[in-house]
């Protein structure tokens, strides 16, 4: 096993600083996610997310590629997967958590 080493023996030989920067990103791509990436994260396939709402798996993967869709879906596919979508509006002075969505049906798009 020339070249190669353990990931933890890698881990290991790192300074304060080089672990800080990798626990930072570890944080930040937990934080941020594409729909896909977020779906694969819940070990969920998109077979079984169609099943949950009850569309054809075509149809999870074109949702998971569009960079724009109703409120109502999303938060349709985020509560197929457990989870609970929250709009949040972020200001320099704070942000807010925007209520009005979350009266939103299920609208076709």
């Amino acid at each position: 096993m020339s070249g190669r080493n353990k990931f933890a023996a890698l881990r290991a030989g790192l300074s304060p600083a080089q672990s800080d920067a990798v626990a930072q990103k570890v944080l930040d791509l937990r934080t941020e996610m594409t729909l896909a990436e977020l779906r694969q994260a819940r070990q969920l396939t998109q077979q079984t997310l169609s099943g949950t709402l009850q569309v054809g798996q075509a149809a999870v993967a074109k949702m998971e590629k569009r960079t724009d869709m109703y409120v109502g879906n999303l938060r349709r596919f985020v509560e197929a997967m457990g989870g609970e979508l929250e709009v949040v509006a972020r200001f320099p002075e704070g942000s807010v958590k925007i209520s009005n969505f979350s009266e939103i049906g299920d609208v076709a798009g």
